[in-house]
């Protein structure tokens, strides 16, 4: 196990934000975490690569063993002149051969040159996972890593993920929106809503009626896995999360066709 947490606690602002959550990754292995906004899915990560404190359980990582974490916004002033190689040099300073081969890995193989306020969405995350590919982690965290991207960017960002752990055999543990990509592209999900809902292989936690209630899916089927704004708490009442880039299609409330687990 590269990295396993045990009955860990998060309390933010004297607000419980996790409770008793017990996770792990394998080597090799893709978890992805899922939840709504203000499930505690970015202070799991934070948590498990110690940024912030647990108010009670231990996270326990395999010895020797390397991160690589990418945040889920990085926040570029666009008046700043900086190139894409004086970036990966950050804060450590990296050989030209080094720069050449994580930008080719992620196929950005000439942008070396280019400025980071120049580029796209997609391609910024793939310079940051790059930067974080440098370090030849055994274990890359990655928050929220196709934000804003359209669905064809996420789809390929997913595959590049795939393609870097068959690379180099790293776990991957990342935290994501994107349901009808990760549910392809994970070994195993995690639902989150401050305490594990559920987990298991995407086909078993995709017919599990937590997840279902979670992203209020009903009985809609595929097409809801573009409508999941609905989610619910713990009081039995009903929230509204935010639309996501890439899925605004046709939304419509189904009200009457939400079930609630617990």
């Amino acid at each position: 196990m590269l990295l396993q947490a045990q009955d860990i606690s998060v309390l933010l602002g004297g607000v419980e934000v996790l409770s008793r959550v017990s996770m792990g990754v394998e080597a090799g292995e893709i978890v992805t975490v899922l939840g709504p906004n203000g499930s505690g899915k970015s202070t799991l990560l934070r948590a498990v690569l110690g940024m912030v404190p647990l108010s009670s359980g231990q996270v326990t990582r395999a010895s020797g063993l390397r991160l690589g974490y990418v945040p889920q916004k990085l926040a570029i002033d666009p008046s700043l002149p900086m190139s894409v190689r004086r970036f990966l040099s950050l804060p450590h300073r990296v050989s030209d051969g080094e720069a050449a081969d994580v930008l080719a890995r992620v196929g950005m193989d000439a942008a070396g040159q280019r400025q980071i306020a120049a580029l796209s969405g997609g391609q910024l995350q793939r310079v940051m996972l790059a930067r974080a590919l440098l370090g030849h982690p055994g274990l890359l965290v990655l928050d929220e890593p196709t934000q804003g991207l359209d669905q064809p960017g996420e789809a390929a960002f997913y595959t590049l993920i795939a393609q870097v752990r068959r690379d180099t055999g790293a776990g991957v543990l990342m935290v994501s929106h994107d349901l009808h990509v990760v549910m392809a592209a994970s070994d195993r999900v995690i639902c989150l809503n401050h305490h594990i809902c559920c987990e298991g292989t995407p086909r078993v936690v995709s017919a599990a009626p937590e997840y279902r209630a979670l992203f209020g899916l009903g009985t809609q089927g595929a097409l809801a896995l573009y409508q999941h704004r609905h989610y619910h708490s713990h009081d039995g009442t009903e929230g509204h999360g935010a639309d996501h880039a890439g899925h605004a299609h046709d939304h419509h409330d189904h009200a009457g066709h939400h079930h609630h687990a617990g």
